[in-house]
């Protein structure tokens, strides 16, 4: 999909993820007073006036990074200006015209014959303020467009003066095929392995840990099919986050399990599984989310272990995770990284199909006779119909004379031989029983 890309850049703190964020309507990258939050590239598509822009956010130009990083970041903004149709360079009202904006005026005047450009002059946020943007004509880069970011005010015009520069889209279908978050703790090899999938260098990849704070939503095609790929925060335990930057990356990638179809769940396959892993296989388990367990840097393990042996380590270790299947892989290597996006999409396509009301109480008849509830205190436990009521994950809901009747056991082998009865393995599915006057259990 051939879409216009529209680069937000400009000095640290001026504005630029707020900006994108008010494009965007919804918090997309992290805003923070702390200077230099965004390192990444951070992109979402924006619908204006029937035209779908790419609008992507990026590091402050010129910052000094705390983790050594510049280097880093800065490349990932040549990256985004190389990729861009049109520059949008934010300066901030309220500091004025400063040496570093004059600096980045440098940089981009020298790109002007080859990207349109618009020089915003953000944080107009009271008409006393308006006066100060005409300082900034001396930048030789136009007119400077007010805005306020924080309050809204000027972002419709904003937009109206990008899409007047760009070409139309006309009607066009962003739904990729399927979303993946790419979660796991600290230094597993998620950025690594999110480039890998990317065929290109579309986030930061460093020892540091702690690298990465925004979820990053990178599209990619396979097959000619788009596909969208969230590079997300390493997890770590609560009492180790240390800001408020650290503790907005662990929402983030949080909110990015929920809202991915299949969840790549990271994990270093040289190291033993820490309690940090645990943890997450926990919160992917109860969020009832198709999962690949990713056993990265596999070229480390030195052969001490099989695959086998570490699938049956990974069993014992995240047992509410038994149902997903496991992949190694070396990121570093693209080795085996496209077959756990085949291995994805067949297991997104298996969680997303329905049973018919007919076939479900026809397979459910014959798991109770072949393994009848065990009665509790004389009173027998009774299924009486059950239909599916939703996919990914498959939901199915069971109407039962009493649900207390039910041992969390049998709770269990109904779920186990559904999954295997209705072509669900390797997909989690959820159980509901209904009473005739209770609320329902699972």
């Amino acid at each position: 999909m051939n879409l216009p890309v529209v680069a937000i850049v400009g000095r640290p703190n001026v504005g630029k993820s707020s900006l994108l964020n008010r494009f965007a309507g919804e918090r997309v990258s992290i805003v923070d007073a702390t200077p230099g939050v965004t390192r990444d590239r951070v992109s979402t598509l924006v619908e204006h006036q029937d035209v779908v822009l790419e609008i992507v956010d990026t590091g402050g130009i010129g910052i000094v990074d705390r983790d050594d990083l510049s280097e880093h970041v800065e490349r990932q903004i040549d990256f985004a200006l190389r990729g861009a149709n049109l520059v949008v360079f934010v300066v901030d009202v309220r500091d004025g015209l400063t040496t570093l904006d004059r600096e980045v005026a440098v940089r981009l005047r020298s790109r002007s014959l080859e990207i349109p450009l618009l020089l915003v002059a953000n944080k107009v946020d009271s008409d006393e303020l308006e006066a100060g943007i005409h300082e900034f004509h001396s930048l030789g880069l136009g007119e400077p467009i007010p805005v306020s970011a924080k309050e809204g005010w000027g972002a419709t015009e904003l937009l109206d003066r990008i899409v007047e520069r760009v070409w139309p889209t006309g009607d066009v279908n962003t739904d990729p095929v399927m979303r993946l978050a790419v979660v796991g703790r600290q230094n597993v090899g998620k950025s690594t392995f999110v480039n890998a999938l990317a065929r290109e260098e579309r986030v930061i990849v460093s020892e540091v840990p702690g690298t990465t704070r925004d979820a990053i939503d990178v599209r990619f095609e396979k097959d000619g099919r788009e596909f969208v790929v969230i590079d997300t925060a390493g997890i770590q335990r609560r009492k180790g986050l240390s800001d408020s930057i650290q503790f907005y990356s662990q929402v983030r990638a949080l909110a990015a399990i929920r809202r991915a179809d299949v969840v790549l769940f990271v994990l270093d396959g040289s190291r033993e599984i820490t309690r940090a892993d645990k943890k997450l296989g926990e919160t992917i388990a109860d969020a009832h989310k198709v999962c690949v367990l990713v056993a990265n840097k596999w070229d480390l393990t030195e052969n001490r272990i099989v695959t086998g042996q570490y699938a049956d380590y990974v069993l014992k270790v995240l047992p509410g995770l038994a149902y997903a299947p496991i992949a190694f892989t070396t990121a570093k290597d693209s080795r085996n990284i496209q077959p756990v996006i085949d291995l994805s999409q067949n297991l997104y396509k298996r969680a997303s199909k329905r049973a018919t009301t007919g076939e479900l109480n026809r397979v459910i008849a014959a798991i109770v006779a072949q393994r009848p509830p065990p009665a509790k205190k004389s009173r027998e436990a009774k299924i009486f119909y059950g239909t599916q009521v939703a996919v990914c994950p498959p939901v199915f809901t069971f109407f039962v004379n009493d649900h207390r009747l039910f041992a969390s056991d049998y709770r269990r082998y109904l779920a186990n031989a559904l999954r295997e009865a209705l072509d669900f393995e390797e997909v989690p599915i959820r159980v509901i029983l209904r009473s005739r006057e209770s609320t329902p259990r699972e």
